[in-house]
């Protein structure tokens, strides 16, 4: 696994403030979802494409699936907590 400098050191400054927000309190259920998708993959994150609005990503090899939103932009606060989980489960943290 990267040093968590070398990881950082590839995200621009919105990717690196959308890691911060993910991983406050109370959860911020009104961040775009293309950020999220972004950060993951500057973070590194192998994103497949899959049926409708379903999409996965692998990082340090930990799997999650996802649905992206719509009609609206925003993840939902229950969307966070999963890109949470699966950034602790990468090892990935602010």
């Amino acid at each position: 696994m990267t040093a968590k400098y070398d990881i950082i050191r590839f995200m621009n400054s919105q990717q690196r403030k959308t890691l911060g927000t993910i991983f406050t309190d109370p959860v911020n259920g009104n961040i775009e979802w293309r950020k999220i998708e972004s950060l993951f993959l500057a973070l590194g994150a192998v994103r497949t494409e899959k049926a409708g609005s379903a999409i996965s990503f692998v990082l340090n090899d930990v799997r999650a699936d996802f649905h992206r939103p719509h009609p609206d932009k925003a993840a939902l606060r229950y969307r966070v907590k999963d890109a949470r989980k699966f950034l602790n489960q990468a090892g990935i943290t602010p």
